[in-house]
């Protein structure tokens, strides 16, 4: 099975001139570490986490990597059964709420959060309710000096809710998916290597780590990669998990989101039904290709 999972993998682990096949390497193994883990619980609960505004954007919104892969998740999560939430910048919600609903994930929760609230609250709604696991997909997080900034090497910090802070308060266990260095989950990579190969890395390297790393070439990939190895390990929410695995679908969510949210492209800046610049078709080729890792003849 680990072989298998390897290659789902090895499937969104394409570089798209970001430079990080070393993050790819030294991250190797995370996708399977953390379906393992989360597999192991009977029927986890999970709190999502995502979001990264785009303030040069036109016009100033979400992009579109993160919540997209967040409601492909969040309607596999839901249909095999399990409890799920979201948190997310008050200036995303929109955004991700679009995505949800377009998902037919309209069932899950939005927790949103100012740049300048206090997080305790929210980590106190988290434990009450159960949460056992904290999934954050495309999040900015904090370099080194603390603040939030895009790969651009511009600080977001004004737009970014410190919700690094719940995704660390715990009991939950974690898993970040990120793709720049500049995300939550990043911290697990030696700094020095982000700096060296990823450029700007020395300035964005985000510095909070997670249980496991999930490491792609586009964080949505990692969204893909996760449905199809977890479906792997638990045929019984198999069916469920696999529905998010639907071009038609993903791009009808991208599409409201650009819409509806509004929600821009994160590299183009420009309200676009792309994905860091990638046209949808780009990202259904990666999509087939981890749907192909099947168990058994």
């Amino acid at each position: 099975m680990k072989a298998l999972i390897d290659r789902i993998e090895a499937a969104i682990q394409r570089d798209v001139g970001r430079g990080m096949d070393a993050v790819f390497r030294t991250a190797q193994g995370g996708l399977c570490g953390a379906v393992h883990a989360l597999a192991d619980f009977h029927a986890p609960r999970i709190g999502l986490i995502t979001g990264f505004f785009v303030p040069g954007g036109d016009p100033p919104a979400a992009e579109t990597d993160g919540p997209a892969g967040a409601a492909l998740l969040a309607l596999g999560f839901l249909g095999a059964g399990l409890v799920c939430r979201l948190a997310t910048d008050t200036v995303c919600a929109s955004a991700c709420r679009v995505a949800l609903d377009r998902a037919g994930a309209e069932l899950v929760p939005i927790d949103h959060l100012a740049p300048d609230a206090a997080v305790d609250g929210l980590v106190d709604r988290w434990r009450a309710e159960g949460i056992d696991w904290a999934i954050a997909i495309e999040r900015c997080g904090p370099s080194a000096d603390g603040r939030a900034r895009n790969m651009r090497g511009s600080d977001i910090s004004a737009h970014a809710a410190p919700l690094d802070r719940l995704f660390s308060a715990g009991p939950w266990r974690t898993i970040a998916i990120g793709d720049g260095g500049n995300e939550i989950g990043m911290g697990c990579v030696p700094r020095a290597l982000i700096a060296e190969h990823v450029p700007l890395g020395e300035l964005n390297g985000c510095v909070v780590p997670a249980d496991f790393l999930i490491a792609a070439g586009v964080s949505h990939w990692g969204a893909y990669a996760v449905l199809a190895a977890l479906a792997l390990l638990r045929p019984d929410w198999a069916v469920a998990l696999r529905a998010g695995l639907n071009p038609a679908l993903d791009r009808a969510v991208v599409e409201a989101m650009v819409r509806l949210g509004p929600a821009v492209d994160g590299v183009t800046r420009r309200r676009e039904h792309t994905i860091d610049a990638l046209a949808m078709e780009v990202h259904h080729d990666v999509m087939a290709a981890v749907q192909a890792v099947r168990r058994g003849p």
